[in-house]
């Protein structure tokens, strides 16, 4: 008969051999003479590729008395999480050694906010929730400002610090409400506290939407995105594609686990909140891009609306919501990884260049690029048959399964204005006159960028995996399995 510490400890293997490995990595990269960020970066990839054969494994259930959680949910999230991480080492091994900037600290802080997102998404009680926002925000400020000698990656790590330590904060206040009001700090617990009317108060909501607040920051949802575009144009790139995918993925999971779960009885006085932040990333995202001459600041406001997005599916408040959502990220994640492969490949003169106007006639430099470049742009606008489109679209079909037409309709429309500046990037591609030739790149990135491009081409002839397992995680989560 299998013993509750084997369970423990077959369900935290994952972050057991993450955080042993990422401690091995340092103290080796310290006590040695030689430079091995290479060695460091391909061993990081290789344990994250271990801890995702790990997760799938791991049996379902809760453990430490219900601070920790495995089921379904979070392995799908889990998996989303190390496939941005990993990304984001993939694209770094070129443009750290060329940006001198390749030293082992980076894939070893990589794996600290690896192992602190994978224990938000496994969070079951607000402590261990905080716990891992904090290791997981710790490491990213760092990286942030890996690029000690540039002025833009110092101010860039600066200025996520203080803006994330305010939402930190926020959420640690919203956390100290909620368990004032609830005497409780386990997801069980509040479920039960918050659906007796008596505990249900104007307080416990306050306590709400603060942890709400702290979470939409990591999110980079309006209006709690003033960081964002300033810390991905500052950023290096590859830090910028890992802010992009991994800690969105566990901000969204873990705001997910939240209001569908402990605060489902509460969803009548949340849902509304959620509609207005969406509609708010979804305007500010579409709006504040037009006018971008970065590309990487374009990203920013990108992401933002593409967060507004998910929210959609939240805000419908059912399982094919939840489902929606967690397709969406599953599909924003390999878009954006894509694009910012893409971004990397920009260099001339071995220095990198991040205007949308270096892009000019790229078609008739490197054709294979502009097209990667192009089938991503178009995927991110939402054009039909690319994946984007079928992300947008189960989005909508879930607002309006629940009513929520006028939701729908201004995400539609937003989608139109969007467009723009996406089709600009195309335009600029395929008919400005052409600029000097890009260097070459390495076969990581190309890779990377080729693959990326493919799976956002090629979706709508497999959308069943991922639809399926997002239906799966949808079911786990609001314990109908």
């Amino acid at each position: 008969m299998t013993s509750m510490a084997d369970i423990a400890l077959h369900a935290l293997m994952p972050d057991i051999l993450i955080a042993l490995a990422a401690m091995g990595l340092l103290l080796f990269g310290v006590l040695s003479k030689r430079d091995h960020a290479l060695a460091c970066t391909v061993t990081a990839v290789i344990v994250f590729v271990v801890a995702a054969r790990f997760i799938l494994a791991a049996p379902a259930g809760a453990i430490f008395g219900g601070l920790f959680l495995t089921d379904d949910f979070t392995r799908y999230a889990d998996m989303l999480v190390l496939l941005g991480c990993s990304g984001a080492l993939i694209l770094s091994v070129d443009f750290n050694r060329r940006e001198a900037i390749g030293r082992f600290e980076f894939p070893v802080l990589v794996m600290f906010s690896a192992l602190g997102m994978l224990v938000m998404v496994s969070a079951g009680n607000m402590m261990t929730l905080y716990l891992g926002l904090e290791l997981q925000s710790l490491a990213l400020y760092v990286v942030a400002a890996f690029a000690r000698d540039d002025l833009r990656s110092t101010e860039a790590g600066l200025k996520y610090f203080i803006l994330s330590a305010l939402a930190s904060g926020l959420l640690l206040y919203g956390i100290s409400l909620v368990y004032g009001f609830s005497g409780t700090t386990d997801f069980a617990g509040l479920a039960h506290a918050l659906a007796s009317s008596a505990r249900a108060n104007d307080g416990a909501l306050v306590g709400i939407v603060f942890v709400m607040v702290g979470l939409a920051f990591k999110l980079s949802a309006a209006p709690f995105h003033m960081w964002t575009p300033d810390v991905y144009e500052g950023a290096p790139t590859p830090v910028t594609s890992l802010f992009s995918t991994a800690p969105k993925m566990a901000a969204m999971a873990l705001l997910l686990r939240l209001l569908m779960g402990p605060f489902a009885p509460l969803l009548s006085q949340w849902q509304m909140l959620i509609e207005i932040i969406a509609i708010a990333s979804m305007l500010l995202g579409a709006l504040g891009a037009i006018g971008q001459l970065n590309i990487k600041r374009l990203m920013a406001y990108s992401s933002i609306s593409h967060m507004g997005y998910a929210l959609i599916g939240l805000a419908a408040g059912t399982e094919a919501g939840v489902s929606a959502t967690l397709v969406y990220m599953a599909i924003y994640t390999v878009m954006s990884l894509g694009v910012f492969g893409c971004i990397i490949a920009m260099r001339r003169g071995g220095k990198q260049v991040e205007l949308i106007s270096d892009l000019a006639g790229l078609d008739r430099r490197n054709r294979g690029l502009a097209l990667a470049m192009a089938a991503l742009m178009l995927a991110l606008a939402g054009i039909p048959p690319l994946s984007g489109f079928w992300g947008k679209l189960y989005v909508f079909y879930a607002a309006v399964q629940s009513g929520l037409y006028g939701l729908a309709v201004i995400g539609v429309l937003t989608s139109v204005v969007a467009a723009f500046y996406y089709l600009r990037v195309i335009k600029v591609m395929y008919f400005d006159e052409a600029a000097p030739s890009f260097d070459h790149h390495s076969k990581a990135v190309g890779l990377m960028i080729a693959g990326c491009a493919a799976l956002s081409a090629l979706f709508v002839f497999v959308p069943g995996p991922v639809s399926q397992a997002a239906s799966v995680a949808a079911h786990a989560l609001l314990g109908a399995g």
